[in-house]
């Protein structure tokens, strides 16, 4: 009995070693796969907090088989009843393919060390990524069956690296507002222009005014300041070489208004000696015009001006052996209204001059006054024209006018008022910036109401033409047809035509050439006599800057007459200062 005691408790445990060590047998990498992915999960959720969910796959997982691993080890017989529960025997066999447990894998052989070390390496990386998950679904999508093969598990990994990436990118940290400015500059980058310098347009007249901003007006003031040398003071018969100190103050104003417009236009002239032959002289004029635009393609234009200029020494009215010509003052204004129906074009203007004298300063301290010399000038034009085209409209006008003396009778017992008619005809030109203006021809008489004086009349020719043949010149021709009414007795006048040719060059950006011709052809009424005045000028301007200039220029001047008294030559330069704004 002892003995068979002691047969039996040696028998056992050498059975259970054997169990443990040789009957056991191999266990496949996929089972092994499941149960290490199924512990980083339980981990994961673990430090989260939460409880490991039972997914259908872990309940439908089949169970892991004891599987022998040498013949002989569980007896032969397959038909022993499974109700005698020994743990030596095998699961029943069956043919039924819808069984819940399938049938056991067929033993492999145990993966390399180095294989195995790679494997649990990615089930390292995998767990570390599946705990920055938030989401209970991505966890329930890496569950897997323990079919499930080792491609399933590279997928979930690079869906867990786009969870990643997307969820550093909205935690990324943001930047300084400075940490542009700090970043590090390219040495080979090229560098960039200044604002200022793209895309500028350059001045087509870099060295014009550019105004000074007053109200709704842009103002554009000239001084000029120099020496005048010339052989004849005052442009006389009797007048010798002086050096004169001349100054010239002009400006322009032009208004900014969207759909109106007005300008300003003045100048002041200031001589006086400084060496030589006595000259005072002074004189000035201001205009100013007002275009507006009424209903019905009417459009308004408004004239208003007043000039003083001292009686010249050369005019048939001059007064001889006085110290100063009496002053002329004038003060003009003017309304004309302008319509288009369709290529008809009218237009209707009124003009009102008034002229006034001073007294004449005689050698001797008295004065001499000019009283019966003041007069008022009404006039009324009407111009018809016929567009041929955009660039040519022939025209004619009809005048009418009356001339009233504020004295009827004069000092010499003459009633100097006049009436006046006119007509003319011209064409205007507008080719944009080439050419540009108008010329007419006409005739004129005005009538004295004095039956003894003859009626002052003649052919008229008035022009006004701008042509610029290259960009930076500027050719300009004036014409201007004046009836100058005098109280000298027994006269009645004289007819002046005026003419004037003008060239203006910009040489240089800073050096501006300019040149005129002028020729002046008085015919007298009632008297055979005549005067012819030819005139040159040629002149410099070298700007120093915008602001500031040197300029000269020199002018000769010569009047022949059939009158005795009256021829005079007279030569001059001068040379100053001229500074704009």
């Amino acid at each position: 009995m002892l003995l068979a005691t002691s047969m039996l408790a040696l028998l056992r445990p050498t059975a259970l070693h054997a169990q443990e060590t040789e009957l056991r047998g191999e266990v496949s990498e996929t089972a092994i796969l499941t149960d290490q992915q199924r512990k980083a999960r339980q981990l994961a959720l673990a430090a989260q907090g939460q409880q490991a969910p039972t997914s259908a796959a872990q309940d439908n997982a089949p169970a892991r088989t004891y599987l022998p691993a040498s013949a002989g080890a569980v007896p032969d017989d397959t038909d022993t009843d499974a109700a005698t529960g020994s743990v030596f025997d095998p699961p029943s066999a069956t043919d039924d393919t819808s069984a819940d447990t399938p049938a056991p894998p067929k033993p492999r052989r145990r993966p390399s060390t180095a294989r195995q070390n790679a494997a649990d390496q990615a089930k390292d990386k995998a767990a570390d990524k599946s705990k920055k998950k938030k989401s209970t679904s991505t966890t329930g999508a890496t569950a897997t069956t323990g079919a499930a093969t080792t491609d399933t598990t590279a997928s979930t990994t690079d869906d867990a690296d786009t969870t990643e990436a997307d969820q550093e990118a909205a935690n990324r940290r943001a930047v300084t507002i400075d940490s542009v400015d700090r970043q590090k500059l390219d040495p080979g980058a090229e560098r960039t222009a200044s604002i200022e310098g793209q895309d500028k347009k350059a001045d087509d007249d870099p060295f014009a005014a550019t105004g000074v901003k007053w109200g709704s007006f842009v103002i554009r003031p000239t001084i000029e300041q120099g020496l005048t040398a010339t052989s004849n003071g005052d442009a006389s018969s009797a007048g010798t070489s002086a050096l004169l100190s001349e100054t010239a103050l002009r400006f322009s104003a032009i208004s900014d208004w969207r759909e109106n417009s007005a300008t300003i236009d003045g100048y002041g002239l200031f001589r006086e000696t400084v060496s030589g032959y006595s000259v005072h002289n002074e004189q000035g004029r201001i205009e100013g015009q007002l275009n507006v635009d009424l209903d019905n393609e009417l459009r308004a234009i408004a004239k208003l001006g007043y000039e003083a200029v001292p009686e010249s020494a050369s005019s048939p009215d001059a007064i001889a052996g006085v110290n100063t010509q009496p002053l002329r003052q004038t003060v003009d204004g003017s309304l004309g209204i302008e319509k288009e129906a369709g290529k008809m074009h009218y237009a209707l203007t009124g003009a009102v001059t008034h002229d006034f004298f001073g007294d004449a300063e005689l050698s001797d301290g008295t004065s001499l006054s000019q009283k019966d010399r003041d007069s008022t000038l009404y006039t009324a034009t009407l111009r018809t024209g016929y567009e041929i085209s955009p660039a040519l409209t022939p025209f004619t006008e009809i005048e009418v006018g009356r001339r009233t003396y504020d004295q009827r009778i004069d000092n010499e017992g003459f009633e100097r008022s006049s009436t006046r008619l006119g007509a003319r005809a011209g064409l205007e030109l507008d080719m944009g910036e080439k050419l540009a203006g108008e010329f007419s021809a006409g005739w004129l008489r005005e009538a004295i109401d004095d039956n003894s004086l003859e009626a002052i009349s003649g052919a008229t020719v008035n022009a006004d033409l701008k042509w610029s043949p290259e960009r930076g010149t500027t050719i300009g021709l004036t014409g201007q047809t004046t009836v100058e009414p005098t109280t000298t007795a027994d006269q009645s006048g004289d007819i002046l035509y005026s003419g004037r040719l003008t060239g203006e060059r910009q040489i240089r950006a800073n050096l501006t050439g300019n040149a005129a011709l002028g020729l002046d052809w008085r015919d007298y009424i009632g008297v055979d006599g005549h005067d012819m005045t030819l005139s040159a000028e040629a002149g410099l301007t070298w700007w120093l800057n915008r602001y500031a200039g040197l300029t000269t220029r020199v002018r000769t001047e010569k009047l022949t007459s059939n009158l005795p008294g009256r021829d005079y030559t007279a030569n001059s330069i001068f040379l100053g200062v001229k500074v704009q704004r």
